[in-house]
């Protein structure tokens, strides 16, 4: 048992110079460009996706989107994190973002999302969710995949449970964002629970 567990957090996390595109029925999950600096700023810069979120500040420039575009690819090489820009292909227009900070260690991820809030409700971050989980276990052979949200936003909560993610608790008061310390949900799934 612990072998196998071994053997997989020794495969190669990044086995590319870059992530691959993903397709699901809906979106296209890819790389950024520097290109979707303009959209990111807007979605990310909405006050409303800030508050659901640890990293994201408010208020957000196009400066701050063209520095975390640019940081992605080294971060990638680096074995360290993994990001994609959620796109619907209908339109090919960005709806927001999604990836893994990896701890290859470990053979673990930590997922992290955010869609634009014109584009809540709509079942894209499920989807796009699920994808990146396969993703995970299937291409870099992750163990275990984490995920956590502020307890005031329940929808990304729901998200992790429709993506199979088991309830590990709270960490009360865990962080502080804009001078409130906020409870914080802890979700987590194994690659042993995709294949049952």
């Amino acid at each position: 048992m612990g072998q196998a567990g071994a053997g997989r957090s020794e495969r190669k996390l990044n086995a590319m110079d870059h992530p691959p595109n993903l397709t699901t029925a809906r979106l296209i999950l890819r790389p950024f460009t520097l290109e979707d600096a303009p959209s990111v700023a807007a979605l990310a810069g909405d006050r409303l996706v800030a508050e659901t979120t640890q990293n994201i500040p408010h208020p957000y420039a196009h400066e701050d989107a063209l520095a975390w575009i640019g940081c992605q690819s080294d971060r990638f090489e680096e074995g360290v994190e993994v990001v994609f820009a959620v796109e619907r292909r209908q339109d090919n227009v960005l709806l927001g973002a999604i990836g893994l900070v990896l701890k290859p260690e470990h053979g673990a991820g930590e997922l992290g999302y955010w869609i634009g809030v014109p584009f809540w409700g709509n079942g894209y971050c499920t989807e796009a969710a699920n994808a990146v989980l396969e993703y995970g276990f299937q291409e870099m052979a992750l163990h275990r995949i984490m995920a956590r949200h502020f307890a005031k936003n329940p929808a990304s909560g729901r998200v992790m449970q429709k993506i199979g993610m088991s309830f590990e608790g709270c960490l009360r008061q865990s962080v502080l964002k804009w001078d409130e310390y906020q409870d914080v949900c802890i979700y987590a799934i194994l690659h042993t629970d995709r294949e049952d």
